[in-house]
């Protein structure tokens, strides 16, 4: 060493003649060596700093990758073959990828704050170049020319119909012919198919004067073919009327920075070891099927998990493990990508696949039997054949009953009743099954203290009025924000909480908070207000003390009872004798309204809808649903619906549709007499803010009006 130090042994050396080696490889031959010797003793200490740093940290490894960018080892392939030179060299802990990760993270980080630096140097150089070219315009054709050509970046002047009229030598350079063969074509020939959306949207507002300049990162087709990626601006030149007579282009070549950026996010979303999508890559797909999904729209996932791959890893060690799973996920990209499905790996041994536009639970079957059928061979490793077996938790739902985080729990505990059930086969998602799972740990785990927590919030759901289209009432749905399992609906814990009796507390705090909204609206809106829907549950029904509950919170809040409207369940009352019809009248007397929710899904005796003291029907969700089933009866269906319309109506009864998703199914229900409806295609469930902002506008937005 040129310091007289001497030489290091074990690992810590062979990094630096390896460190050396690769430094002197790629410009070093440029660097003085005393300089090359520094650099590389001072990237060395800082890489076997965070090597041997514990717990891990990145800042020393960070700090090396930005001081090769400052001594101008700016190469990609430098990168690489540092990144290289570091998996060969791991910390004792094994924290290799995490090592040459923050390297290549300073690495970057640098050369980006370094490329950001030249660029606003080009910027600013730029810009003074278009000042300069506007007055030699007006001053020297001359002086303008020897500018325009000695530029370093490339530059073309057109007019505003869009016509090249002159470009220099560095455009000429970046497209691959010469400068006086661009000349003469039109701006509108340089499209490419990766322009972002909004270029020439921009173009055309600046050449129309609507705007002075815009700036974009933009692809091309060079002469050859090729694709060059440039940083474009374009600025508008006026006369001395301040009428637009050209425009300027101002393009600089960042094909190698483009690429590099495209080769980092790949890195990010993409699994080091198996090439799949990672779970991030399918977290964002998954969210996006949300987003705006078309109505009857649904989707398919299969959680998949090997049994007894921790065998291979304790048995055969982690790098026979490492190259099972990468034969494994061949294997399960191979079966299921030609089927358009998305595989990615989660970590570990479990995998994903995502089936959007999902026909139906036989297509989401069979990509579970896909998956099974891939892994039944034996898979050779090396000298060995191991056989792989996997369970499968198969999910199949509509968009619209879900969320992602719901949907993602509800397959991952169908994959585990697959692993129970005995391994290598495949599960279907149960609902019930599900409900009582997540309700079950949620209750046990964090429920008795989640009210004192304020875990719980409320939001509020429109029921419209399908003859004009207004906002007859809202129903409150409580949400809880469970800190580890996220938003969780009322249908993953309300069963198990009124199990437990702890539906008691919850009730009574849904009637406090929601009555007390409600009559604040009635305050701020008067006779606007929408009536107020409220769930009571079973056991709340056949509380004696609900009644006098009740009459002190409209008390306390000040809403009018006849505002508010309970919705039973068709098991609340079994007979004409049970003790819960004498609550329910009591509820009556003090002016509130009851109505029955989801019927027809259970088998209570129509005749009992003659002795209960209710003033409504909700047609349960499931009936409207399947209409829209292929493998049923449609017509039959819309007939039932239609039967439980006038069943009602000879009661008396006001009857709401549940679960409506589309204008023609609104439009249908209207002309059967259907009084009210609710569901997606009138607004989902909202925090108050937003049913304010309905109420204040008198009517519902115009796509909810169903009369138009």
């Amino acid at each position: 060493m040129s310091d007289g130090l001497p030489a290091p042994s074990g690992s810590t050396g062979r990094l630096r003649e390896d460190w050396a080696r690769l430094l002197a490889d790629g410009h070093g031959g440029a660097v003085h060596p005393r300089v090359l010797d520094t650099l590389v003793d001072r990237t060395t200490e800082l890489l076997e700093r965070a090597r041997t740093s514990r717990p891990f940290d990145p800042a020393a490894a960070q700090q090396a990758g930005a001081l090769l960018v400052d001594a101008h080892f700016t190469d990609p392939e430098v990168l690489a073959r540092a990144v290289e030179v570091l998996h060969r060299e791991p910390p004792p802990d094994g924290s290799g990828a995490m090592l040459a990760g923050a390297f290549a993270a300073g690495w970057a980080a640098a050369l980006r704050e370094r490329t950001l630096r030249e660029q606003e140097a080009i910027r600013l150089a730029a810009d003074t170049a278009r000042h300069e070219i506007e007055r030699a315009l007006r001053e020297s054709e001359a002086r303008f020319r020897a500018l325009f050509e000695s530029a370093a970046i490339g530059i073309g002047i057109g007019d505003v119909e869009g016509n090249i009229l002159a470009v220099n030598k560095a455009i000429g350079e970046i497209f691959g012919i010469g400068a006086e063969d661009m000349a003469g074509r039109r701006v509108g020939d340089l499209v490419h198919p990766e322009d972002t959306p909004g270029v020439w949207e921009a173009y055309g507002d600046l050449i129309s004067g609507k705007r002075e300049y815009f700036q974009v990162d933009k692809p091309y087709y060079r002469h050859d073919g090729e694709v060059v990626w440039t940083h474009l601006t374009v600025s508008l030149i006026r006369d001395a009327d301040n009428v637009p007579k050209y425009q300027v282009a101002m393009l600089e070549d960042i094909t190698d920075r483009y690429r590099l950026q495209e080769r980092l996010r790949h890195q990010a979303t993409h699994d080091p070891l198996t090439g799949l999508p990672n779970r991030a890559a399918f977290f964002d797909r998954l969210e996006r099927l949300f987003e705006e999904p078309e109505p009857g729209a649904r989707f398919g996932l299969c959680y998949v998990d090997l049994d007894g791959f921790k065998v291979v890893n304790d048995s055969l060690g982690h790098d026979m493990g490492d190259q099972l799973l990468t034969a494994v996920a061949a294997r399960l990209e191979a079966a299921l990508t030609p089927l358009g499905h998305l595989v990615a790996r989660l970590g570990g041994d479990e995998f994903v696949v995502l089936l959007e536009n999902c026909r139906g639970e036989q297509e989401a079957v069979a990509a579970a039997k896909a998956v099974l059928a891939a892994l039944a061979k034996p898979v050779v490793v090396g000298d060995h054949r191991l056989a792989v077996g996997a369970s499968v938790g198969v999910l199949e739902r509509r968009v619209a009953t879900t969320t992602p985080g719901a949907a993602v729990r509800a397959a991952d505990l169908t994959l585990y009743r697959a692993k129970e059930a005995g391994r290598g086969r495949w599960t279907l998602f149960d609902p019930k099954e599900n409900a009582r799972a997540v309700s079950r740990y949620a209750v046990s785990v964090r429920m008795p203290s989640a009210l004192d927590r304020g875990e719980f919030f409320i939001d509020y759901q429109p029921l419209v009025n399908l003859a004009d289209g207004s906002l007859a009432a809202v129903e409150a749905l409580v949400r809880w924000r469970h800190p580890q399992l996220g938003v969780l609906g009322p249908e993953e814990f309300v069963g198990t909480a009124e199990e437990t009796g702890l539906i008691m507390p919850l009730g009574r705090w849904v009637l406090e908070q929601a009555c007390s909204q409600a009559a604040d609206w009635v305050r701020r809106f008067g006779d606007r207000a929408p009536q107020l829907n409220v769930n009571l549950a079973v056991r709340q029904a056949r509380n004696a003390g609900l009644v006098a509950d009740l009459d002190r919170i409209l008390r306390s809040t000040g809403l009018e009872p006849a505002k508010l409207q309970l919705e039973i369940t068709e098991s609340t009352v079994v007979g004409p004798e049970d003790e819960a019809l004498k609550a329910l009248h009591g509820l009556v007397d003090l002016g509130v309204s009851l109505a029955v929710d989801d019927f027809g899904t259970g088998w209570s005796n129509l005749a009992y809808l003659r002795d209960l003291p209710v003033s409504g029907l909700k047609i349960a969700g499931s009936f409207v649903g399947d209409l829209h089933d292929p493998a049923k009866d449609t017509h039959l269906g819309w007939r039932i619906v239609s039967g439980l319309v006038s069943l009602a109506h000879t009661l008396g009864l006001t009857v709401t549709a549940e679960g409506v998703e589309n204008r023609a199914d609104a439009e249908r229900l209207r002309l059967m007499g259907c009084d009210w409806a609710q569901g997606w295609h009138f607004g989902r469930p909202v925090r108050p803010g937003e049913i304010a902002r309905r109420i204040a506008e008198a009517n519902l937005p115009e796509a909810l009006d169903v009369t138009e």
